[in-house]
């Protein structure tokens, strides 16, 4: 029986038509599996026969040297890039390859980019309130009202990620920091069950890094949390389990110190990254 026949066994189903608020539920096992995907750029392999499996509310990390095929494998899980050839579930009911970006989405499925993106001239409150997920048609966003349980949802979220007292600054006022969490919260907001987040302390101060890193560590369990990051000290205060990627497949996986002291994994960092790994 193939992982992904196992996997779609009724006794262990994702229920994704409750409401996005229920509360992750981690002994259903995996949330997200790539089986033997490969992507194709005129002969060229960006990703070879990858297989990746992510648990519901686990924090992974993902590192590799630059192409990898890090962010291709965003791509796919996000619906942006189609593999040339395998699978990619999300629970055991939704095939990702026959859905497209939005859909993705409105799975729970949220990306966050390196380059953080914000309405600069709105406040953070506004920001946040602009993410909620809800029907962005033009009648009903220009009525709506905002209620009690929104109200409560961006406060929660102003607490998350560290911006309660700023929540009437425009967002344009923010440190690169401040608005990397901002977008985090913004996608928070969209109440996601997997969060894809790219490099996000590239550009950050010391101390901007280590509250990204609490930021982080306290999302897992409520969402499941996939970091692409270079900033091994980061990955190494943050890291639960790390794959590594080298030439589109998985290279290595387990604890920071396992990989690093992997004799492969050395050997693709060598150089500069070799000494960031110890």
């Amino acid at each position: 029986m193939s992982l992904l026949r196992a996997l779609a066994d009724r006794d262990r189903v994702f229920d994704f038509m409750t409401p996005r608020a229920t509360t992750v539920d981690v002994r259903h096992g995996p949330i997200l599996y790539l089986e033997d995907v490969t992507v194709s750029f005129d002969g060229f392999k960006a990703i070879n026969n990858l297989n990746l499996t992510i648990d519901d509310g686990e924090l992974r990390c993902i590192i590799g040297p630059n192409g990898a095929g890090k962010t291709t494998m965003m791509d796919i899980i996000t619906g942006k890039t189609r593999p040339t050839q395998g699978s990619v579930w999300f629970g055991s009911r939704h095939n990702l390859l026959n859905m497209n970006e939005p859909e993705i989405a409105s799975l729970g499925i949220g990306r966050k980019f390196q380059k953080p993106t914000v309405f600069e001239a709105l406040s953070i409150f506004e920001n946040l309130e602009l993410a909620m997920a809800a029907d962005k048609r033009i009648l009903p966003t220009l009525t709506a009202r905002m209620s009690g349980e929104i109200q409560d949802r961006i406060e929660e979220v102003l607490a998350t990620i560290g911006l309660t007292e700023l929540r009437h600054r425009p967002a344009g006022i923010l440190s690169h920091g401040q608005k990397q969490w901002l977008e985090i919260g913004m996608l928070l907001m969209q109440k996601p069950r997997l969060l894809l987040v790219d490099e996000p302390v590239a550009g950050m101060t010391e101390q901007e890094m280590e509250r990204t890193a609490e930021l982080l560590t306290s999302l897992a369990g409520k969402q499941s949390v996939v970091v692409v990051e270079h900033d091994m000290g980061f990955v190494r205060s943050i890291a639960r389990t790390v794959t590594v990627l080298h030439q589109g497949s998985v290279l290595a996986e387990g604890s920071m110190d396992q990989v690093a002291s992997d004799p492969k994994v050395v050997e693709v960092y060598l150089g500069a990254d070799e000494k960031e790994l110890a």
